[in-house]
């Protein structure tokens, strides 16, 4: 689902489960439990109806009495959830206009926690407060089809959206519950989750979690039987919240309700294969004077004596690592942190020091403004390797790795990485780490993915330009209008175009694809785009000013030239082409030039395909660098400016992007002038 449909999606359900507010005196805090809980079911089933369809497949069949019905433990095996009758989100749709909605979705959640032990007193269960008609209404919206065709990629986007939505009116504290998805896809696939015992001891809603178990399935494997989940939340709410949607995702841990400044329920410390988190920034107030905080074991470089408890989670995150040694690899961390901490003074930079020497820092990756919700500052990613501390080679270097012009604008405050910069970035890392595989990988895939694009860009072409030919030519038409293409003098341009466009195409499909070849196809299509358009917009303005001065539409033998079923298909050829703009999609003559272009972003920076500093962007630096710049660690100060010219701008990139900061200024403009017509109103009244 392309961008703005999934926006205009989250709108209208939003809008749809305010009403809940609307229409109770619940707070925000109570209100957005019952909401999630509606998507909880939707997401259960599509799951369930997913798998129950696969497992039916490979049913054994007897001769006489067929394939046996399925059941509990065969979603057991498939790490499903499963959902009996009266819990299953179509039985609560069909439910006759009779029935108590409220007390058959209670009861709903009631099954399922009876069915789920690691679910039992989790699930919202107070709908019975909420009038039928409103619940009804609730059902069919989320009952939408194209939620009824979702995966969990879609729900968890709109999961993150209804949480944010939820904290930005105040029913969470502070809005730290969850990260925003391309932090917690970064900090994944840096720390390469494929076995052992993962924690994150600020679950919130256990985005960490589920990413973890996409990243294992995308090897083949099955999260269940890789790896074991601990969590430790400090609020209720949250806890059950991650309990809900590690659920829904097939996957068990162990998630406990706990502050983790003076609790450590699991104990694993020192135990850890994995420790990811997105823990609260800049928290003041934890009691420092508490013989649990000045002794805790968790601390081993000090106290911290300013308030801020930053370097708490800072060694909370080091010490939970199993450190190397002769039978087991050191763990890894990766953890989102406030920008201010990697420079911070006092005694935070003599813990840092004393980190740094460890040799356990591995990647310091700064990340720019506008990517959480909540907040616009910038933050920084860090990530330990205690696997580094007793390798020679390795324990005395960093990389700095500043990302903070790489990003993509999804609305005029919320930024994130597309799956193209992601990918690039963690190629950057792999190569640091002297892994090439990675990068020829995603290299080959991005020139292969653009070779299929610019042959299947030839097809339409060379289709487009035969529809072309016929309209422009048909002399009925011209007989009907004399001159009416008269002012259409592109033409010979765009076939001169079109012919060096084709012949490339034409000379790209004799061989393997090659970054040389598909960089002039790439160009190519660029300057096909602007003039095409332009081609077909004037031919159709002139038929239609000729159909409306000239009321061609009543003559019967423009009615005979069937006319319009070959400028519907030019219509459709030229959005396939160049793409709907309205809906954000992007046509084929972009998505050729852009998957090339993303090859050639890697290439330009790797040329040999493997690591080298690159000015701006990525430097790895010793300890004797760090101890020089006072123990920073802000890749900025390492990594340059990049005064290069950047041949990489994208112009229609950076108008796209104004687009949408003018259309999100212009949505608040509306609703601001609604609402001062709405006081205006009262006062009147």
């Amino acid at each position: 689902m392309q961008g703005k449909q999934l926006r205009l999606l989250e709108a209208e359900l939003w809008r749809a489960a305010d009403q809940l507010r609307a229409n109770s005196k619940l707070t925000a805090s109570e209100y957005s439990m019952p909401v999630l809980g509606l998507i909880f079911l939707r997401h259960a089933f599509n799951r369930f109806d997913k798998v129950k369809i696969d497992i039916e497949k490979n049913l054994p069949s007897h001769p006489q009495r067929g394939r046996r019905p399925v059941n509990k433990n065969d979603f057991l095996e498939k790490n499903a959830m499963f959902l009996p009758e009266q819990s299953r989100f179509d039985y609560l749709v069909a439910l006759p206009e009779s029935a108590d909605i409220g007390e058959a979705i209670d009861e709903a959640m009631k099954q399922i926690e009876d069915e789920h032990e690691n679910l039992k007193g989790v699930l919202p269960k107070n709908y019975s407060i909420f009038s039928k008609d409103l619940l009804k209404e609730l059902l069919r919206i989320f009952n939408k089809e194209v939620l009824q065709k979702a995966e969990g990629d879609l729900f968890g986007k709109i999961y993150e959206y209804f949480l944010n939505k939820f904290a930005m009116t105040g029913a969470q504290e502070g809005g730290e519950f969850f990260t925003p998805m391309s932090l917690v896809q970064t900090i994944v696939n840096v720390i390469e989750p494929e076995s052992g015992v993962m924690f994150d001891p600020a679950t919130g809603s256990a985005g960490m979690f589920v990413q973890t178990g996409y990243f294992i399935e995308k090897e083949g494997l099955d999260p269940a039987r890789k790896v074991t989940f601990y969590g430790q939340e400090k609020a209720d709410m949250n806890t059950r919240l991650a309990k809900m949607n590690m659920a829904v995702h097939g996957l068990e841990g162990f998630i406990v309700q706990g502050n983790t400044f003076y609790e450590d329920k699991h104990n694993l410390t020192g135990k850890c294969d994995r420790v990811m988190a997105n823990p609260p920034f800049n928290v003041d107030g934890v009691d420092k004077a508490k013989d649990v905080v000045k002794k805790d074991p968790r601390l081993p470089f000090g106290l911290p004596k300013n308030d801020n408890a930053n370097y708490l989670w800072i060694q909370y995150f080091y010490s939970y690592l199993k450190p190397h040694s002769a039978n087991s690899r050191g763990g890894r961390a990766g953890f989102v942190m406030a920008s201010s901490a990697s420079d911070a003074g006092h005694s935070e930079k003599g813990i840092r020091e004393k980190l740094v020497k460890t040799g356990a820092v591995d990647v310091m990756m700064a990340i720019g403004n506008n990517f959480f919700y909540t907040r616009s500052l910038p933050c920084t990613l860090w990530f330990f390797d205690r696997n580094k501390e007793k390798d020679e080679q390795k324990q005395d270097k960093v990389l700095m790795l500043d990302a903070r012009k790489i990003y993509r604008k999804v609305t005029s405050k919320i930024n994130d990485f597309s799956p193209e910069q992601l990918q690039n970035l963690i190629c950057i890392v792999n190569l640091y780490r002297g892994n090439t595989k990675k990068f020829k990988i995603t290299v080959t895939g991005y020139l292969e993915t653009a070779f299929e694009f610019a042959k299947e860009t030839s097809a339409k072409t060379t289709e487009l330009q035969k529809v072309l030919q016929s309209v422009v030519g048909n002399r009925n038409l011209k007989k009907l209008n004399g001159g009416l293409f008269e002012k259409l003098n592109l033409l010979e341009d765009y076939d001169e175009v079109l012919a060096k466009q084709n012949q490339l195409i034409a000379d790209a499909l004799k061989a393997t694809p090659k970054i040389e070849i598909l960089e002039n196809i790439a160009h190519q299509c660029k300057t096909l785009r602007k003039p095409q358009d332009k081609l077909i917009k004037q031919i159709l303005d002139t038929i239609a000013d000729a159909v409306k001065e000239q009321q061609l539409n009543k003559n019967k033998e423009w009615k005979e030239l069937n006319i319009k079923e070959q400028l519907d298909q030019l219509k459709d050829l030229q959005q396939q082409l160049s793409g709907n703009p309205n809906e954000e999609e992007p046509g084929l003559l972009h998505e050729t030039e852009y998957y090339w272009k993303q090859a050639h972003w890697l290439t330009s920076r790797f040329s040999d395909g493997v690591y080298t500093d690159v000015e701006g962007l990525c430097k790895v630096v010793t300890q004797s660098d760090i101890e020089a710049k006072d123990w920073s660690l802000s890749p900025g100060r390492y990594v340059g400016v990049d005064t290069a010219t950047d041949d990489d701008f994208d112009y229609e990139e950076r108008l796209h992007e104004i687009h949408i900061e003018l259309e999100s200024l212009n949505e608040e403009a509306i609703a601001l002038a609604n609402a001062i017509a709405e006081n205006y109103k009262t006062i009147l009244i």
